[in-house]
């Protein structure tokens, strides 16, 4: 059981434990710096030093400035180092850099420094595709591009990247919680089939009981309801989401160019009750003068 342990988790974190957690670490940093306003090519050379020598994440960051510095993104330069960094994860920053959505650069990274977690840790298939599609369904990424990178990703090859393919035309017309039943153990349960693997033609069993339980639990429901249900149930990260605006923090300035106009109007008031107003001073003198 512990070799069988050991051999999934390599699959689905093929990079190794130490390449995750730095890359985890690379990340957040840059989406905090961002947020502080700290230009991106100063933070990836900053990070680059911070980062573990003894991990390829410095070559690929060294790479990505390179590419920053001649093109001004990010996105592109991820997709030609495949070998590091998930079609996923370029595919998300390529999303981010898109002026035309509205999808925060800095949320995208903090779901990639979640994801990264995620995989250093004890990942499961059924976590990691659980986790990414929620991120593309909450903000709203396109299922066609968005599961054609996710079905590229080492983890999820045979069975599981074939489905995930065929799941983008059904995204739509389909409840994703019939289609997750009807992949699940629990639905081969239930149907009789029990532990006997599925015969040609038949679905392939994807998701385990517990997951099938959950989807049979939450059909013809909010989708928010199951993607809660089975995040506090298997224990994948959870989705960051857009933060609301501070009003209060956007009032401050406002209420300081309110006194800054009441300060004028009052020495305007003031100079007017003097008898000492000079209009003069209000004068734009004329062009050419």
């Amino acid at each position: 059981m512990g070799n069988e342990a050991s051999e999934a988790t390599s699959v689905l974190s093929p990079l190794g434990r130490e390449e995750y957690i730095e890359q985890s670490h690379f990340f957040r940093s840059l989406g905090e710096r961002l947020e502080a306003n700290v230009p991106a090519q100063e933070v990836l050379a900053t990070v680059r030093e911070e980062v573990l020598a003894t991990t390829k994440l410095p070559l690929a960051i060294d790479f990505l400035l390179g590419e920053l510095k001649h093109a001004g993104v990010l996105g592109p330069a991820m997709a030609q180092l495949p070998h590091y960094f998930t079609p996923f994860q370029a595919y998300l920053v390529q999303e981010s850099e898109n002026e035309r959505l509205r999808f925060d650069l800095r949320v995208g990274l903090e779901i990639l420094g979640r994801e990264a977690e995620y995989r250093a840790n004890e990942p499961t298939q059924q976590g990691l595709f659980l986790y990414q599609f929620e991120v593309l369904c909450r903000n709203r990424l396109g299922y066609d591009r968005g599961l054609e990178a996710v079905s590229a990703d080492p983890a999820f090859a045979g069975a599981w990247s074939e489905w995930i393919r065929k799941l983008r035309r059904q995204i739509g017309m389909v409840d994703f919680a019939d289609v997750m039943y009807v992949h699940s153990a629990y639905y081969r349960q239930r149907s009789g089939s029990g532990l006997t693997p599925p015969q040609d033609g038949e679905a392939p069993t994807l998701f385990g009981e517990r997951e099938g339980r959950i989807a049979l639990a939450n059909r013809k429901k909010d989708p928010v309801y199951l993607f809660s249900s089975l995040h506090r149930q298997l224990g994948y990260p959870e989705v960051p989401r857009v933060k609301p605006a501070d009003k209060e923090e956007a009032l401050l300035p406002q209420l300081a160019r309110r006194l800054e106009q009441l300060e004028m109007r009052l020495k305007i008031m003031e100079e007017e009750q003097r008898g000492g107003l000079d209009l003069t001073k209000f004068y734009e003198r004329p062009v050419g003068e």
